[in-house]
């Protein structure tokens, strides 16, 4: 596709774009879509292959091949990984005798944190990336491409678009100016405040966390984090996404924006959360423990991350995708948004009949999650 002084393509994976090129798309504040943590995920062989998750990102460059506009994007033959459900979508297309497989992903992979998807610094750019995007699927028979956990300000260009918008809700902890972990305590009922009081107490108790950053992790603490992953991944998806080649890879990539909260007992490490650090927000990602040690997940994952995003002057704490045990530890219901582009016009007539249906249950779960949360009643 080309458009005056432009011309559209989709390269072989982000690997094909010099990393001062990718990055300088975007304002560095989110660490998810930088080119290190991308190409850590292809040279780790997390994605490609037989993952399911094919890298095709979608580039705009002027003639003399300067890049100036990016999707990060993947062909997908599944959707695993993804954490915004389509599957009755799939299953009612092919029902149907469509193809709902291969469509085009433009997101993060296994990533359920918000943040850009069109990467441009030329708003003129963004609309004729997103048709890059439908066109793709248009020639190459994909029956839809979708963009997942897209940042606040960038929901309107896709709805300008026409592509049709999903509500779902997270939990995230907001940082409303918290001195420290007592201040934010003190904006909760008296009861909640007890309760997490007790909660951290048990999970320190006998154990020792520490937090590390940059060349302060080292490679058995990668080692015993990845036992820690394996244990998680096994439980919740069946098999973990990442290879344990990509926490090396990252680790020596962006070490920098990596926070590794680590249990010990008697030296030993027994848990592990790990956080990305960006910008204005702290991502939680992975968790894991080879103990069952009561308020332990609560303390690595949810308070120790609150302490971290106060420390780091943080504007809010992502701790990833479901979880309504998080809003009693003060993280509150939050809205995400995805967006479709369905290429057959009655399966998308279909599909946005049902989203708007979805669409008034998940803001009435949201008003009431609202209504749910710990922080003191009297203002």
């Amino acid at each position: 596709m080309s458009g005056g002084e432009f011309v559209a393509r989709v390269a072989n994976g982000v690997g094909d774009v010099a990393a001062a090129d990718w990055d300088a798309l975007s304002d560095g504040d989110n660490p998810f879509v930088s080119h290190a943590f991308l190409t850590a995920l292809e040279d780790s062989r997390s994605v490609g292959g037989r993952s399911g998750w094919i890298p095709a990102p979608v580039l705009i460059e002027a003639e003399d091949g300067t890049l100036a506009g990016a999707l990060p994007a993947y062909v997908k033959e599944h959707s695993q990984g993804e954490y915004v459900f389509d599957h009755a979508w799939a299953d009612a297309w092919m029902r149907a005798g469509g193809d709902y497989y291969p469509k085009l992903q433009i997101s993060v992979p296994f990533t359920p944190a918000t943040g850009p998807r069109i990467l441009t610094r030329d708003e003129a750019l963004v609309l004729p990336l997103l048709r890059a995007a439908e066109s793709i699927c248009d020639q190459s028979g994909l029956s839809s491409a979708h963009a997942t956990f897209i940042e606040p300000a960038q929901v309107p260009a896709f709805e300008q678009a026409g592509w049709l918008l999903r509500d779902d809700i997270q939990f995230h902890w907001e940082n409303r100016g918290y001195a420290d972990f007592d201040a934010f305590l003190a904006a909760l009922s008296s009861r909640k405040r007890k309760d997490i009081r007790k909660e951290r107490a048990k999970a320190q108790e006998g154990v020792e966390i520490r937090a590390l950053r940059g060349d302060e992790i080292r490679p058995k603490h990668w080692d015993a984090f990845w036992r820690f992953y394996q244990d998680t991944g096994m439980r919740k998806w069946g098999q973990p996404y990442l290879t344990r080649e990509a926490f090396t890879l990252l680790g020596e990539r962006m070490a920098e924006k990596i926070l590794l909260i680590l249990a010990f007992d008697e030296g030993e490490p027994i848990a592990g959360a790990l956080n990305f650090i960006g910008g204005s927000a702290l991502y939680g990602r992975y968790w894991g423990a080879v103990v069952d040690k009561p308020f332990l997940h609560f303390e690595l994952c949810y308070y120790q991350a609150i302490d971290a995003a106060i420390a780091l002057g943080l504007e809010r704490v992502e701790a990833g995708a479901q979880g309504g045990h998080k809003l009693a530890r003060g993280y509150e219901p939050a809205r995400t948004v995805s967006a479709h582009y369905i290429a057959h016009d009655g399966f998308r007539e279909a599909v946005a009949d049902f989203l708007r249906r979805e669409r008034e249950g998940i803001a009435q779960n949201q008003l009431w999650l609202g209504s749910r949360t710990p922080f003191r009643k009297d203002g």
